[in-house]
């Protein structure tokens, strides 16, 4: 018996705040492979791993590896000739950490993919400042190694959110960081989670959603 040719795509290609949001999460987190076909996504984050496939659809398997120091990990493998195209057309490249550029994003799901990319580089933190009684800090920041893309990302940002934010190396070189500020950090937010139900990974939310409550009560 003749066997037919594979399958070269399972992923619906439709915009939308799930697949933007994965997309996001590949960018931060995904390999895109020299073959043309197959793809990784792997995270010391298991729920992460598991709302990356829920997103796109996906049946893999959900594997573990060990890093060379014995982090445990989580990933999932899996071919898809379109997909992998559909990625390379939006901007991105195999060995993507450094050459990342701009992306081409529809702007409908910018923050979508911005999410995603927050829940897989980005950070939050907020501490009442020990000097300056009643002063309370509040902080999103995103990383990347290739400083054109983060330049990339803070002129979008500025250009819908009105916000600037800053630029520097990051502490874990050679990546580099894209910080905001209480002020930016609010409205930010605000932009992230634009509405209930959108996908997010829950222990990040709820960092931001306990630093609104003392930053921005009314929202």
């Amino acid at each position: 018996m003749k066997r037919g040719a594979k399958p070269q795509g399972n992923i619906k290609l439709a915009w939308s705040s799930e697949f933007a949001y994965a997309v996001g999460l590949f960018v931060a987190d995904g390999c895109v492979q020299k073959n043309g076909r197959h793809l990784n996504f792997t995270s010391a984050d298991k729920a992460q791993v598991e709302l990356f496939k829920k997103c796109l659809g996906l049946k893999t398997k959900l594997g573990t590896k060990y890093s060379g120091s014995g982090n445990l990990s989580y990933q999932t493998q899996f071919g898809d000739v379109l997909f992998y195209k559909f990625l390379l057309k939006i901007g991105l490249t195999p060995a993507k950490s450094k050459t990342l550029r701009a992306l081409h994003i529809p702007s409908n799901y910018f923050f979508d993919f911005v999410r995603g990319y927050f829940d897989g580089d980005g950070c939050s933190f907020a501490y009442y400042d020990p000097i300056f009684k009643n002063s309370f800090r509040f902080y999103i920041s995103f990383a990347s190694a290739s400083p054109e893309y983060l330049i990339w990302l803070q002129t979008q940002l500025a250009q819908k959110l009105g916000i600037r934010g800053y630029i520097s190396p990051y502490h874990a070189r050679p990546y580099y960081q894209l910080r905001y500020a209480k002020r930016e950090s609010i409205v930010l937010s605000k932009g992230l989670y634009y509405r209930n139900g959108v996908p997010h990974l829950r222990r990040k939310y709820q960092k931001i959603k306990k630093a609104m409550r003392i930053a921005a009560p009314e929202w």
